[in-house]
């Protein structure tokens, strides 16, 4: 069985406020976007685990491809996997890849071993392994809350739209990003501003990471420039950085920003 695992952007990312478990509260819409990885799954008399492409520091037993299967066999007594990944979405750029590869390790499982397992589960299953996880079971633009594991349909019409996506060679930690987030409090508003034209969301649709990070790594606000002065209809950092990424209505003027890799794509 071979899947393809997206990535997602961030169109708006509201952090409400600091909740007594550690978590944000937030309000993101997350929509997926045709950047993939590549997850082979197969049937096998016992477990392995193979990873090339982009690599990918740490322990085998922490990847979340690894955990995903580990928590499916605790829950379902399912037999050994032989898992490959072949990683493309870059990391530390707040593209979602590593959230994605976990879901659709889950998604897979359940097909492969005909597990019968609901959306509804297999996206609380997701939410065990991390808050974007769950988002990527249905694969569909979706309104975000509570830490980013409550999700609702959102209509919002890119069809057509060209995307560019800009990764700096920064790697943005996502623990490092929440320690010193703006926290603007505003709630129950992003819907209703992206419900607006593309164009009109450079004066109404913002991203609470930027005010702290823009500080940090200045090079990612003159991105952000680069992609309004090549035309973008509206910019934005997606989730806690590092990529940033421009809508725009036809194909984009070439643009090489320093030390970064540039991704195109036609929504």
């Amino acid at each position: 069985m071979i899947l393809y695992p997206p990535a997602k952007i961030n169109t708006g990312l509201n952090i409400v406020e600091k909740r007594t478990d550690g978590y944000h509260e937030l309000e993101t819409v997350m929509v997926p976007i045709p950047m993939y990885d590549v997850l082979e799954i197969i049937k096998s008399n016992h477990f392995e685990w193979k990873q090339s492409g982009i690599p990918v520091d740490g322990n085998t037993d922490d990847n979340l491809c690894v955990k995903a299967f580990r928590l499916i066999q605790s829950v379902y007594g399912i037999g050994n996997v032989y898992l490959h990944l072949r990683k493309q979405i870059p990391m530390g750029a707040g593209l979602g890849g590593g959230s994605a590869d976990a879901a659709y390790v889950i998604k897979g499982l359940n097909e492969l071993f005909s597990l019968n397992i609901s959306t509804e589960q297999q996206e609380e299953l997701a939410a065990q392994l991390g808050s974007d996880c769950p988002f990527f079971i249905r694969n569909s633009v979706q309104l975000a809350t509570g830490r980013g594991e409550q999700l609702s349909p959102v209509h919002i019409n890119l069809s057509g739209h060209h995307l560019l996506v800009v990764k700096p060679t920064i790697h943005i930690n996502t623990r490092q990003a929440y320690s010193g987030v703006h926290i603007s409090g505003d709630c129950g508003k992003l819907e209703q501003q992206l419900s607006q034209p593309v164009k009109a969301w450079k004066e109404h649709v913002k991203n609470d990471f930027e005010n702290h990070l823009f500080v940090l790594h200045p090079e990612l606000s003159e991105i952000k420039t680069k992609l309004y002065e090549a035309g973008a209809l509206y910019a934005s950092m997606s989730g806690s950085g590092s990529a940033l990424f421009g809508i725009f209505e036809t194909a984009p003027k070439h643009i090489e920003p320093k030390d970064c890799e540039v991704f195109q794509f036609i929504l």
